[in-house]
């Protein structure tokens, strides 16, 4: 297993925004971020292929998912150790797994033991009724629902814990706090009651 694709342990609440390209990931792990006042991960992925479109005018290709991979995490455990209470993920390794298999029909064994083993406290899937918006890396626009549903089953068959964010800004933002807000108080009654219980 490359280590450099493993989470370094810290005790805080994680969140992870997971869905197909422009399904507004970015504009709520900004929001989030700005509501708890803490720190987000951007994407690696996006800035690695923006200097390799800007620089060869080329776009992704399977040997850059791990550098892209092993880029995201080295970031997230460097900002995960600035977060206060709770970091906002805007991508994480299965999101990786999904692309890989769906573009190049195969995913690199570190990668796939990688995406299982790191954790996350709940991912905030986002769906497809968002305004398409092109860029230099964006493409698909007609395949989004199949996109979204490889997105969904992916979290489904690593029974990871999710919620189904719909609707405009105000109504997904309302939704993932909510949610949020219970894991943190849970988190947080557990530590408090570990801390009694030992003294």
């Amino acid at each position: 297993m490359e280590k450099k694709l493993l989470q370094q342990p810290i005790n805080i609440v994680k969140i992870v925004l997971f869905g197909p390209e422009s399904t507004g990931k970015t504009t709520l792990s900004k929001q989030l971020a700005r509501h708890y006042n803490t720190v987000w991960t951007p994407e690696y992925a996006r800035e690695y292929l923006q200097k390799k479109w800007n620089n060869h005018r080329k776009t992704c290709e399977a040997k850059d998912l791990i550098p892209i991979a092993i880029g995201q995490m080295k970031l997230e455990n460097k900002l995960a150790k600035k977060a206060d209470r709770i970091l906002i993920c805007d991508t994480d390794l299965l999101e990786t797994k999904v692309y890989s298999e769906e573009f190049y029909g195969f995913v690199d064994q570190d990668l796939n033991e990688a995406a299982k083993i790191n954790n996350y406290d709940l991912y905030l899937l986002t769906y497809i009724d968002t305004p398409w918006e092109e860029d230099d890396l964006r493409d698909r626009p007609k395949q989004r629902l199949k996109m979204f549903t490889a997105f969904e089953e992916a979290l489904q068959k690593n029974n990871k814990p999710y919620l189904l964010l719909k609707g405009n800004k105000e109504d997904r933002f309302k939704k993932a706090v909510e949610t949020i807000n219970t894991i943190i108080n849970s988190k947080e009654n557990l530590y408090s009651f570990s801390n009694i219980t030992q003294q």
